[in-house]
């Protein structure tokens, strides 16, 4: 990719970032955290073992992101959210230990559930 191309890039990327409604950055959330999960198991199941580590962290970023902003006082939606984030946040740490791919796997199977009920309530 050009210099001028990836300027352009990150620039589209970071006004779409600052014009986005809440419900769409968390769309764009879900979203990097799947792409990120993908780059990562594709990478683990090559072998490569550091550039998995990497992919793994910034989808397990997003995820506690996701999960420190819950306000758990709004009821059981949050709840059952918190303990979807959590559930995998572990699974990631198992298929890190364990190298096995399978699991995040899992884990993009369970963050495109949400990501796409999540679009589908927003407005």
């Amino acid at each position: 990719m050009s210099t001028q191309l990836a300027s352009s890039t990150n620039a589209y990327r970071e006004s779409a970032v600052l014009t986005a409604s809440q419900e769409q950055l968390v769309l764009m959330l879900y979203d990097g955290a799947i792409r990120f999960l993908g780059q990562a198991a594709i990478a683990m199941r090559s072998g490569d073992v550091p550039t998995s580590h990497n992919k793994l962290r910034r989808a397990e970023a997003i995820i506690s992101h996701l999960q420190n902003t819950l306000d758990l006082e709004q009821g059981e939606i949050p709840q059952n959210l918190l303990s979807i984030y959590l559930f995998c946040r572990r699974h990631l740490g198992t298929a890190r230990v364990r190298r096995d791919a399978s699991q995040i796997d899992d884990v993009i199977g369970l963050i495109r559930q949400l990501r796409d009920a999540w679009q589908e309530i927003c407005p």
